[in-house]
C-alpha cells in the first residue's frame, strides 16, 4: 500500500483565485482554482471531444480573447481585407502561404522590419473561396499594400469614425471586435481548415502581450492587487455569476480605459 498522504490530492498549492493581468492591454481575467479537481478522462488529440459543441464554443472564446488582447496591446486600429480575383482561392494552406508572403513583402517595402499584425480567414458567402481580414497599427501607404498582394484586391481603413474622445485603445478594441466575429464564424464553418488542423487566426511572432499572474483568496482580493498595479479601478467588469448557464469554475473579467 502506498504511504502517500491522500490529503495531498486535496491541498493543491495553486488553489484559490488566479487573475492574469495584461497591463499594457488594460485587461484582466481569471477564475477560481479548487483545491480538489477530479481526474479528467484522457483525451487523444485528433479524436472527437466528449461534447463537441461545448468544446468548439470554449475554443472560440479563448481565440476571441487572444485576438482582442493582441489587438489592443499593440493598438492595431487599421482594418484591411485581402481578396482574390477570378475564381478565388479554395485552399486554406495556399491562403496562409500567400498571407505570409504578403507580410514579408510589407516588411521589405516599408523598411520597418518586423511589426505586430493579426489576420483571420473567412469563406465568401458565394462560391468564390476565401479572403482574409487583417489589422495593423501603423500607417502604411496603399501602394505598398497593393504591391505586396498581387493576387487580387485590397481594402484598408483606420477606425477613426468613433465618438469624440475615443482613443487608439478604443479603436483597437473595435478592430478586435470585428476580427473576433470572423474567428467565431470560422469555428462553425471552416470544416476544411479544421480537418487540416490549421489555426483560425495568425499573429506576428514575438509580440505576445506581457502578463502578470496574481493570486488571492477571493475575487475582491485579486482585483485589489490588479487595481494596485494599474493605479485605478477598472471601467468595466464581468462575473460568471451574471451568466445563468455558466458551466465552468467561477470567473471574472475586468477592463481599464
Amino acid at each position: 500500500m502506498s504511504s502517500a498522504n491522500p490529503l495531498a490530492v486535496l491541498a493543491r498549492p495553486d488553489a484559490g483565485w488566479w487573475l492574469t493581468l495584461y497591463p499594457t492591454d488594460g485587461e484582466a481575467g481569471g477564475s477560481f482554482v479548487p483545491s480538489y479537481r477530479p481526474k479528467r478522462s484522457s483525451w487523444i488529440p485528433g479524436t472527437p471531444a466528449a461534447d463537441p459543441e461545448r468544446s468548439r464554443a470554449e475554443a472560440a472564446r479563448r481565440a476571441r480573447g487572444k485576438v482582442r488582447r493582441y489587438c489592443t496591446v499593440h493598438r492595431l486600429n487599421r482594418l484591411g481585407t485581402l481578396t482574390y480575383r477570378g475564381q478565388g482561392c479554395h485552399d486554406p494552406a495556399a491562403l496562409r502561404t500567400h498571407i505570409g508572403q504578403f507580410f514579408r513583402a510589407l516588411r521589405t517595402s516599408t523598411g520597418r522590419g518586423a511589426f505586430p499584425y493579426v489576420w483571420v480567414p473567412e469563406w465568401h458567402k458565394t462560391d468564390h473561396g476565401m479572403h482574409a481580414h487583417f489589422a495593423i497599427g501603423q500607417y502604411t501607404a496603399r501602394h505598398h499594400i497593393q504591391t505586396a498582394w498581387p493576387h487580387g484586391f485590397v481594402h484598408i481603413k483606420r477606425l477613426s469614425d468613433l465618438p469624440v474622445g475615443s482613443t487608439s485603445l478604443t479603436e483597437a478594441r473595435v478592430a478586435a471586435g470585428y476580427l473576433s466575429k470572423y474567428v467565431t464564424k470560422s469555428f462553425g464553418e471552416d470544416e476544411l481548415s479544421r480537418s487540416m488542423r490549421l489555426h483560425r487566426y495568425e499573429v506576428a511572432q514575438g509580440f505576445q502581450p506581457p502578463a502578470i499572474r496574481l493570486s488571492g483568496r477571493s475575487p475582491v482580493e485579486v482585483l485589489g492587487l490588479a487595481v494596485e498595479k494599474m493605479g485605478r479601478a477598472p471601467a468595466e467588469s464581468w462575473s460568471s455569476d451574471e451568466t445563468a448557464d455558466w458551466q465552468g469554475p467561477p470567473a471574472v473579467w475586468f477592463a481599464w480605459d
